[in-house]
């Protein structure tokens, strides 16, 4: 069995206890735990309202890529993501910049999350344009080749219905050959499984065995098409299990946790139980696994999850 690749994702700023001026003090300390865990990846969500299904809209929301490029200060192994930029929200052109950005400022650990964009509400909030999901999905094909160009050539240039470059500049470069990794967030099995088949490093989609199955499938049908070996993308999964220290631990976390959310992660489990319920997306041909912060809270719950990922299948970067 290969070593899983573990994220570790931060949608939630709600910290019981911690003040405005500790926020981001708090957040750093959990990503710095998650790399002496031996997590792979940090990503953060970039959204500018909370989300249903982990909070009211008014908790608190950090802004994506200001949060990376602090961390990338505080962090020295751990990849930086957002999961993922809505595609609506920044010029593509503009975005492979920040992100070229953060790969300079943490010396080649930079990644880009890309999606289309769905939260309506905080488009109508900040005034940004919300079109109809097929258009959404047309600029995302866009911006995902223009981040490509802006990793990989000089002075690209590209006219698209949507964008377009001329001659564009990103200097520095970006300390990664070929410039950052890309994940595409999402499985719709009409779009974007084949633009994860054109243009992404790894994807991400929310688990289920027999869905996973599906999609595995239907991605490796699109790789053919596009004649891409299936075996290059990292294909992960919204971990499908809260993990929690004890039985005991598991009740807490059940009687906080809204039934609609557990009815997606799933019931908390034990470390020996969680090993169970990953083991079977591994041997599909899952790659890997992102934990949320809303469940991995303190130091000692990160812990437990690297000691799942060692016991799955060894230590080391994975696939990073």
């Amino acid at each position: 069995m290969t070593v899983p690749f573990f994220g570790y994702h931060m949608p939630s700023y709600s910290f019981p206890g911690v003040p405005p001026e500790r926020l981001f003090e708090h957040v750093a300390e959990l990503a710095v735990e998650a790399e002496r865990a031996g997590f792979d990846m940090v990503t953060v969500m970039d959204h500018f309202y909370q989300i249903r299904g982990v909070g009211p809209e008014t908790e608190p929301m950090l802004e994506s890529y200001s949060t990376l490029a602090a961390l990338s200060q505080r962090t020295r192994t751990i990849r930086l993501s957002a999961l993922v930029t809505g595609v609506t929200y920044r010029n593509p052109a503009h975005l492979a910049k920040i992100v070229t950005t953060l790969d300079i400022l943490s010396k080649g650990r930079a990644m880009l999350g890309l999606g289309a964009a769905w939260n309506e509400d905080e488009h109508a909030g900040y005034g940004f344009e919300f079109p109809p999901i097929g258009r959404r999905m047309d600029r995302l094909e866009e911006a995902l080749k223009i981040a490509r160009l802006m990793f990989s050539e000089q002075r690209p240039s590209f006219t698209g219905r949507y964008f377009r470059i001329e001659r564009a500049l990103n200097e520095p470069r970006p300390l990664q050959a070929g410039g950052p990794r890309i994940l595409v967030g999402g499985a719709g099995e009409k779009r974007t499984l084949r633009l994860v088949a054109r243009y992404a490093d790894i994807s991400n989609w929310f688990p289920g065995i027999e869905e996973s199955r599906r999609k595995m499938g239907i991605l490796d049908g699109y790789c053919e098409e596009e004649g891409r070996d299936p075996g290059t993308i990292l294909r992960t999964v919204m971990a499908p299990c809260l993990l929690a220290l004890d039985q005991a631990d598991a009740r807490r976390i059940k009687e906080r946790i809204p039934p609609e959310r557990l009815a997606v992660v799933g019931e908390p489990v034990t470390p020996d139980h969680a090993l169970e319920r990953l083991a079977p997306y591994l041997e599909l041909g899952i790659g890997g696994f992102t934990f949320s912060n809303a469940n991995l809270s303190t130091p000692e719950l990160i812990a437990a999850a690297g000691e799942v990922k060692r016991a799955l299948g060894g230590g080391g970067e994975g696939a990073s």
